[in-house]
């Protein structure tokens, strides 16, 4: 009998362990209660995964929520769930590509026109470590994805966002952000042999480089811009990754995975926070990981970096003056980097495959 009591042991300890370890880095719940009845939550990507559990919440909490996503069917299927479950009605499912400049604009106007406010903006969807594709405008798919089409979103919202301060807008960034390097001379890996990993990390630095620098353009305006890390969870976010396509990873490192890493539902908490919580109120241009203040890596702190970032992304979304956040203080200067050109039979045979896996 004795002679099992040392690995019973070895194992409770390891086994708690890693539930305190989780318990730790989940973060929780949000613990506002606040309600956000009479107002207008936009969310990105929010048919499934984090963005779906946080639409859920927030209408469970009162909210008008907008879904903007690709697929619609998916979308339309999420917001009829959603409306089942928290006997919200005001719960919406709205066409939006962010791998398309055409619809992200598409999708502004119709929200401009037919929403009368937007207290909070989730720039929620994502895109992490797929092949080589192109969005249909002939970005890099992650940096167009993740950063691009959420650049030119907020900006064709700004003004919406404005009349409706106090208002917010939460992007949810990464812990891979420490590891990313903006490189101006090659954002969409058209000179150099294509690093999926490092173009994941490059979007992330950018979510925050554009928070930072949204941050102090708006300035003065009651609008606040914060970068969530949402923590480490359970979606298919990662299904490039390759992390359990192996029989090693699936039988061995998968249970010890799945001990470390939170459900959908905790990953939203960090959004929810962002949105309701009162302490968050005024709090702009910070980085949170989970619900924790932090300060970001340093190259996502350096100010003409974030600048050079706004201008060029300004150029390749098409941003017109009047449209664009102008920095008072910052003149701006000539940038000469151009929208690539994106092969058509190439984007046509990305998007078949984006449209299998989704976004």
């Amino acid at each position: 009998m004795s002679k099992y009591i040392l690995p019973v042991s070895v194992f409770g300890t390891v086994f708690g362990g890693a539930v305190l370890l989780k318990n730790h880095v989940t973060g929780g719940r949000c613990p506002s209660k606040a309600v956000m009845t009479g107002k207008t939550v936009v969310i990105t990507g929010a048919n499934r995964g984090i963005g779906k559990e946080t639409a859920q919440e927030l209408a469970q909490r009162g909210g008008r929520i907008i879904m903007g996503c690709r697929d619609m069917e998916k979308c339309e299927e999420a917001a009829k769930e959603i409306r089942g479950k928290t006997l919200n009605p005001h719960v919406y499912a709205c066409q939006l590509d962010l791998a398309s400049m055409k619809s992200i604009r598409e999708f502004a106007e119709k929200i401009k026109q037919q929403e009368q406010r937007v207290d909070v903006l989730i720039n929620n969807a994502g895109v992490m470590r797929c092949p080589a594709w192109k969005t249909e405008d002939g970005f890099d798919m992650q940096f167009g994805v993740n950063h691009l089409g959420h650049f030119l979103l907020t900006n064709l919202l700004l003004d919406k966002l404005k009349e409706s301060a106090p208002s917010r807008v939460i992007n949810l960034a990464s812990l891979a952000h420490i590891v990313g390097r903006m490189d101006f001379e090659d954002l969409n890996w058209e000179k150099k042999k294509f690093d999926t990993k490092q173009a994941y990390c490059q979007s992330k630095l950018a979510n925050v480089l554009f928070t930072r620098e949204l941050a102090k353009r708006l300035q003065g305006t009651g609008v606040t811009v914060n970068a969530v890390h949402p923590g480490v969870v359970a979606t298919d976010l990662g299904r490039h990754t390759g992390l359990h396509q192996s029989q090693f990873s699936s039988s061995v490192l998968s249970p010890f995975f799945t001990l470390l890493v939170k459900s959908p539902e905790l990953g939203a908490q960090p959004s929810v926070y962002l949105a309701v919580s009162e302490e968050m109120e005024g709090v702009t241009g910070q980085y949170y990981d989970v619900m924790t203040e932090k300060e970001p890596a340093p190259q996502a702190l350096d100010e003409e970096v974030a600048l050079k970032l706004w201008e060029i992304s300004s150029r390749l979304v098409g941003l017109k003056e009047e449209e664009a956040q102008s920095d008072k203080t910052n003149p701006t200067a000539e940038v000469q980097t151009k929208a690539p050109q994106a092969d058509p039979a190439q984007t046509q045979s990305t998007r078949a495959a984006v449209s299998a896996v989704g976004l």
